[in-house]
């Protein structure tokens, strides 16, 4: 699903400053917590296929292969990976759409 806003990522977004950017700059957020692969990717897809040119998706998993999935996502299909962090049992991605 995705949303807006939600209270647990709000404390993480407002530790976070990526590029002199705040995590709060983003324009949609995507949580695939409990999900495994390939479920995280193919809900990213979807997302950033909806976006517009330049707009950033936040995507939240908890799946470990998710860090090297993100970054071939990103290579094969040009959209520019922001950020990757892991932080606690979460994994928090910043997607650029090209």
């Amino acid at each position: 699903y995705t949303t807006s806003s939600s209270a647990a990522s709000d404390v993480y977004k407002r530790q976070l400053i990526y590029r002199g950017v705040f995590m709060s700059d983003f324009d949609k957020e995507l949580d695939t917590s409990g999900l495994n692969c390939p479920l995280p990717i193919i809900k990213a897809k979807k997302e950033i296929n909806a976006m517009d040119s330049g707009q950033v998706l936040y995507v939240i998993s908890t799946d470990p292969g998710a860090v090297k999935d993100f970054e071939s996502f990103a290579n094969q299909t040009g959209n520019e990976l922001l950020s990757s962090e892991e932080k606690g049992d979460k994994f928090h991605f910043l997607l650029k759409k090209s």
